[in-house]
C-alpha cells in the first residue's frame, strides 16, 4: 500500500496548475445552469444531476447491483436506492434478476433509458466539439490519451488511500 507524499515535500508548480484546471473543470461541469442547458439541448425532461450520473454509469457497465453502482459512483447505497426508484418510476431503468444470485437484482436501462443517455451524451459531445473546434486532431488525441491516463492513475492511487466511509470494491467489480 503506497502512502501519500510527506507534507514537507514541495508541490511542483505544474501540480498546482493541474489542480487549478481540474477545479475549474469540475466547477464548470457541475453548474446547475449548465446541467439544465444540457438537458434542454438533449430534449430530455429535467433529470437531477445525480440521476444522469447514474444513468451514464449503468449505460457503461450494465447491469449492476445497486451496491456496485454505489461503489463506482462513490456514494452511499441509500442514494442509489432512491435514484433507482425514481428512475424506475419514470421508465428509465428496470430491475432484473442477478444471474449469479437469484435473490439479488441488477439495474439495467430500458429502451427509454438508453435513448435518454444517448441524447444526453450526444448533446454533451457536441458542446465539447464546439468548444474545442480550434484544436487540431493531434491535440485532441493527445488530450484524450492524457485524460485517460490521468483517470487511470487517480483510480489506481485512490485504491491505496482509504478514506472515511469508503466501501470496499467487490472482487467481481
Amino acid at each position: 500500500m503506497s502512502k501519500p507524499p510527506p507534507a514537507a515535500v514541495p508541490v511542483s508548480t505544474d501540480m498546482i496548475e493541474i489542480e487549478r484546471a481540474l477545479t475549474r473543470i469540475s466547477y464548470l461541469t457541475g453548474r446547475v445552469r449548465r446541467h439544465d442547458r444540457l438537458m434542454a439541448l438533449a430534449g430530455v425532461p429535467t433529470l437531477e444531476r445525480a440521476a444522469v450520473a447514474l444513468l451514464r454509469q449503468i449505460a457503461d457497465t450494465e447491469p449492476l447491483r445497486p451496491g456496485e453502482l454505489a461503489v463506482r459512483l462513490a456514494v452511499e447505497a441509500s442514494h442509489i436506492t432512491r435514484q433507482v426508484q425514481q428512475l424506475q418510476k419514470a421508465g428509465y431503468v428496470t430491475r432484473v434478476p442477478d444471474p449469479d444470485d437469484r435473490r439479488a437484482q441488477r439495474i439495467q436501462l430500458t429502451a427509454l433509458g438508453r435513448e435518454t443517455v444517448d441524447r444526453i451524451r450526444d448533446a454533451s459531445r457536441r458542446g465539447m466539439q464546439a468548444a474545442l473546434s480550434e484544436w487540431s486532431p493531434q491535440e485532441l488525441r493527445q488530450l484524450a490519451t492524457l485524460f485517460h491516463r490521468m483517470v487511470d492513475d487517480f483510480l489506481a492511487h485512490s485504491e491505496d488511500i482509504a478514506e472515511p466511509g469508503d466501501v470496499e470494491t467487490p472482487p467481481s467489480a
